[in-house]
């Protein structure tokens, strides 16, 4: 039985241990998170993942 694609990424994420997350955000703030991984260059999702790894460390969590 053929596959389809989203049963493909689905399969695939799961083998990664990644899952998709979505949020509202006002459109400056996410004009600034491109802007700013843009300039690092890293991917978006890397600048966050960073972000919150550092908030964690700051608050001692």
């Amino acid at each position: 039985m053929k596959l389809s694609t989203n049963e493909l990424k689905a399969r695939s994420d799961e083998k990664r241990g990644v899952k998709v997350k979505g949020f509202k955000l006002p459109i400056t703030f996410i004009a600034e998170i491109e802007k700013l991984s843009q300039d690092l260059g890293i991917p978006q999702n890397q600048l966050i993942i960073q972000a919150v790894e550092l908030f964690k460390s700051q608050k001692g969590a």
